[in-house]
């Protein structure tokens, strides 16, 4: 690559065949072609009531096109955020750029004793609240004014015509924060500058010293729309997840031990989610969220990753990572400028 190119971007091959949600049954499926999903899951989605040929028939073809958009992912976001850049007027502009005003005190407080020579886990855990056993950790990280003005933004662009990237398979509201203009100038410095520090005292066996991009975006949930989250793994080394408001009843986050313990060994915990304060937790730690009962919740997640731990291992098929060159954000896997891995395919012959 050329000084001055923009970064060769990758995902692993998995994410095109794996780890596909299909809400209805509240199952995660693999695809690479009918006769492996059919042999796979046809069972245990009859166990849920997939019951007839034509409800397979229904949940083959929304896989199909699960599996499509995704590989069309990249472009349409690239072609999103230009037409957002072009076409929509910020309620509060002032937002799109980080100032310390933003952060709570507590916050602030946490991130510059981790940056003092008497950096500690055991120091640290002073200003955080903890969950005993889990490593998962709390702590205030926007000002309340933040969080209002963030929500009237989020609110203002989901009221305009333009297209918009929803996050995942599993959150049907939210809004992806590269394609609304939010990376550059506010989430990468938070996480550079802010969440680097955290997260290499919580978390040094878990990448989190060598923290390089991320994945941002917020979800919604209401009773007319999503309610809850099912149980699941994030695609990130260190996440961090914000409660912005508005008002809400109920909904807290679950968590359990990390993914590789037995389904029926694991044990959960619940973790109440209040008003401009964040959750630290490692992302192969399974977790979801439980019901709001009344009024709606925005949250801010941001997957934070580290390439010299998921180049080694994907974190989502446990397997060394087939790469593929991709466009948009990626994955947060890296190639060095003069490997030409012989592993790194075509996205078309994933299928």
């Amino acid at each position: 690559m050329a000084h001055g190119a923009s970064r060769a971007v990758f995902s692993c091959a998995c994410f095109y065949t794996n780890n596909i949600f299909i809400e209805q049954y509240q199952i995660h499926v693999r695809f690479t072609d009918e006769q492996q999903f059919t042999q796979e899951y046809h069972q245990a989605l009859q166990s849920r009531g997939c019951c007839t040929p034509e409800k397979f028939a229904q949940v083959l073809e929304m896989v199909k096109k699960e599996v499509e958009r995704r590989m069309k992912l990249g472009e349409e976001s690239i072609q999103r955020k230009s037409e957002i850049s072009l076409h929509y007027k910020p309620l509060h502009p002032e937002l799109y750029v980080l100032q310390e005003s933003f952060l709570a005190a507590e916050f602030l407080e946490a991130v510059h004793f981790c940056q003092s020579p008497h950096a500690s886990l055991d120091g640290l855990l002073n200003f955080l609240d903890s969950i005993p056993g889990k490593r998962i950790y709390r702590l205030p990280v926007f000002v309340p004014q933040f969080c209002k003005d963030f929500v009237e933004e989020l609110e203002n662009f989901e009221r305009s015509s333009l297209a918009k990237g929803r996050p995942n398979t599993m959150n049907n509201y939210g809004v992806l924060l590269n394609e609304l203009g939010l990376d550059d100038a506010f989430i990468t410095p938070l996480r550079e500058k802010y969440l680097w520090p955290l997260a290499s005292v919580l978390y040094p066996d878990w990448g989190g010293s060598c923290l390089d991009s991320h994945k941002a975006f917020v979800v919604q949930y209401s009773l007319d729309k999503d309610l809850d989250l099912s149980c699941h793994y994030d695609n990130s080394e260190v996440t961090l997840n914000v409660s912005l408001g508005k008002e809400f009843t109920d909904g807290n986050l679950y968590f359990s031990e990390m993914r590789e313990i037995p389904a029926n060994e694991r044990r959960y915990t619940e973790v109440e989610h209040l008003i401009g304060q964040g959750i630290l937790h490692r992302g192969q730690q399974i977790h979801g969220a439980l019901p709001i009962t009344s009024g709606e919740r925005w949250n801010l997640i941001i997957w934070m990753r580290a390439s010299l731990v998921r180049n080694k291992l994907c974190p989502m098929c446990d397997k060394e990572p087939r790469l593929i060159q991709t466009v948009g954000q990626g994955d947060g896997f890296t190639v060095t400028d003069k490997e030409v891995r012989a592993e790194t395919v075509d996205v078309c012959a994933v299928l």
